[in-house]
């Protein structure tokens, strides 16, 4: 295991529905960070916006943008991570892609579609947690909606890390910072969330507010408000270790079965 990784946070407006202008301009943030990451996260939908025109944007898993993903890895020697729209068996998925130096592609398909604005009359949820190894890490992935609902998240897996990506809007993001915080107290995990800023195409508002979070809940890494920008979180395996040892909370854990 690898006591310690680096995670980049990218916070970055959106060009709606414009898969070809957010690649390029994704290319440029990845490669003006300096110092060497493990994992580098962009937001959700990252190469369209939250639209639900899926059938204008929608890519396969051999898509120009899983690719360019995995041209990135291979260059930059860190894991690129992001959802996008992917069109499979008739059927579309906001889907979590992480993608590894190697080549190797691991995903995970939004269980929780957001009902609010009608993200379930065009996808499919998806049904599967999903834990990715990554040099000896484990990490669990999530989708924006996904933060509101705890259950899902629970750790009974024994992971370390949570990442979320989210188009989270800005008048509830104050949701935002304090369910961050929460799945990273309950489930005494590190947790990641990268959201997107900007006005998008429909006139929804995004303040950002990404962040990353420890055992204990402690800020490691925030942006301000509207930022453009990266940050760096570092994550320590006995940061981890050591709070989990003394506190001993997941040992207490309720027992129970999602349907």
């Amino acid at each position: 295991m690898q006591s310690q990784i680096k995670i980049a946070l990218i916070q970055s407006d959106l060009v709606w529905e414009n898969p070809e202008k957010n690649r390029e301009n994704f290319s440029k943030k990845i490669q003006s960070i300096t110092e060497y990451v493990d994992v580098i996260v962009l937001p959700e939908m990252f190469t369209t916006g939250f639209t639900m025109n899926a059938d204008k944007v929608a890519e396969s898993m051999q898509g120009e943008t899983i690719a360019w993903m995995k041209e990135l890895a291979s260059q930059t020697n860190a894991a690129i991570s992001g959802s996008i729209i992917i069109s499979e068996e008739g059927k579309f998925y906001n889907r979590f892609l992480f993608v590894e130096p190697s080549g190797k592609v691991s995903f995970y398909n939004k269980r929780h579609t957001f009902t609010l604005a009608g993200e379930e009359k065009t996808f499919t949820a998806g049904s599967d947690k999903v834990i990715i190894d990554y040099k000896g890490w484990k990490i669990c992935p999530m989708v924006c909606y996904d933060l509101r609902f705890p259950v899902w998240a629970r750790n009974v897996e024994d992971y370390d890390v949570l990442i979320y990506v989210a188009n989270w809007p800005k008048p509830r993001i104050n949701a935002w910072d304090t369910l961050l915080q929460a799945r990273a107290i309950e489930n005494m995990c590190y947790c990641i969330g990268v959201n997107r800023v900007g006005i998008d195409g429909i006139n929804i508002e995004y303040s950002g507010h990404s962040g990353a979070y420890d055992v204990l809940g402690n800020s490691i890494a925030n942006f301000k408000p509207f930022e453009d920008g990266i940050k760096i979180a570092t994550l320590e395996q006995r940061h981890i270790e050591a709070y989990r040892n003394k506190l001993k909370f997941l040992n207490d854990i309720d027992s129970f079965k999602i349907n």
